[in-house]
């Protein structure tokens, strides 16, 4: 039997970042009512896997499990060539328990001047999981390539949006309007696959 999310289902957002539980609200279309984990009490899980797909295939199945719904999960990061893809899937460690991402892009920038290297090419990846409380799951991954921008330019987005500019643009994901930005990220391709195969 095929898995279908009919609209109007309430869907959990096994996230506790309201940055990205805004984002994910957005990208259904309002489709969907998101309750985030946060909002439910339900724990973050400790991230094992090695890969995006893995994490957020863990957390969406975490988030089921406990709360008795359907879960969405999105394990997503910045990889930087000259960094042989770090952060990576440490992505949100870099920026330490209090998720402060200036202080993970300036390591960034830290760990580039020290490689000597030249090559600012990166790219951010999103894996995105639904998991059913009975046990199905469903997962995809968006990619967006681009390149690093030093200071960090715009307070919009979250994360490394401020140093990164996609490929084919000028801005960098903190400067655009969510609009753009939803138009061209990993997310949103990782979303039109989800959809492809949900919808």
């Amino acid at each position: 039997m095929p898995l279908i999310l009919q609209p109007g289902t309430t869907l959990v957002a096994a996230t506790h970042n309201p940055g990205k539980a805004k984002e994910l609200v957005a990208l259904l279309d309002g489709r969907f009512t998101i309750l985030s984990a946060g909002e439910l009490g339900v724990p973050e899980p400790d991230e094992t896997e090695t890969t995006f797909v893995g994490n957020a295939l863990l957390k969406a199945r975490h988030a089921a499990h406990l709360s008795g719904r359907i879960a969405l999960a999105d394990d997503s990061g910045l990889s930087v060539t000259a960094l042989d893809g770090g952060p990576g899937i440490f992505s949100a460690r870099w920026a330490g328990p209090s998720r402060d991402f200036y202080a993970a892009m300036a390591k960034v920038e830290e760990r580039l001047i020290e490689t000597g290297s030249d090559d600012r090419s990166a790219w951010f990846t999103s894996a995105l999981a639904v998991a059913w409380p009975d046990g199905p799951a469903v997962v995809v991954e968006g990619r967006v390539d681009g390149e690093l921008t030093f200071p960090p330019r715009g307070d919009r987005g979250f994360g490394y949006d401020p140093i990164f500019i996609p490929a084919g643009h000028g801005l960098t994901f903190g400067e655009m309007d969510p609009a753009q930005k939803d138009a061209l990220s990993h997310r949103a391709r990782a979303f039109e696959m989800l959809k492809a195969a949900l919808f």
